[in-house]
């Protein structure tokens, strides 16, 4: 055996032994992103939560939602600027899932749950009134979505039991 044959044989062992490390990385780095996803998906969710959170902690700001909800132009200026504040928040936290579900971060069931959500609060003539204020704050490709889940015309329907045309306006 020469010199040749062994630099050979050794160059081959190398690359044998190559593979398996390449696929051991590969897994990891499919893991890893896993994980990422799985954090990210955390942190908007405890953000909503923190969200719905101040409407059940807060009955004086449950009522004045559920009067923005009916009209955000009759809320006096406080009561604006705390609608407006959730809102901030909500759509915030909407276009973060939005921009994971474009980047295939997000499953398409999960984000359907998100979809319907916005469906079903921009349903509302007060929401409508505070969208068309605080759009242009939004990435182009999230406000499309919201105004083509706008443009369906969805019947207002999640609150329909609370009788909202009720609420005295301000």
């Amino acid at each position: 055996m020469n010199w040749e044959m062994l630099s050979a044989i050794g160059q081959l062992a190398a690359a044998v032994g190559v593979i398996p490390s390449l696929i051991y990385l590969a897994i990891q780095i499919r893991e890893q992103n896993k994980e990422r996803r799985r954090a990210a998906i955390n942190l908007l969710t405890a953000q909503w939560s923190d969200l719905v959170q101040s409407a059940q902690d807060h009955a004086d700001f449950a009522a004045l939602f559920l009067e923005g909800m009916r009209s955000f132009d009759s809320l006096d200026r406080v009561a604006k600027l705390r609608f407006s504040a959730f809102f901030t928040r909500f759509t915030r936290n909407c276009e973060g899932m939005f921009l994971y579900y474009r980047d295939g971060a997000l499953d398409e069931a999960l984000w359907g749950e998100v979809e319907r959500t916005i469906s079903d609060y921009f349903a509302y003539p007060g929401v409508k009134e505070w969208w068309s204020t605080r759009k242009h704050w939004l990435t182009d490709e999230f406000r499309a979505v919201v105004e083509a889940i706008i443009a369906k015309n969805p019947e207002p329907k999640l609150y329909a039991a609370y009788n909202l045309d009720a609420l005295p306006t301000a």
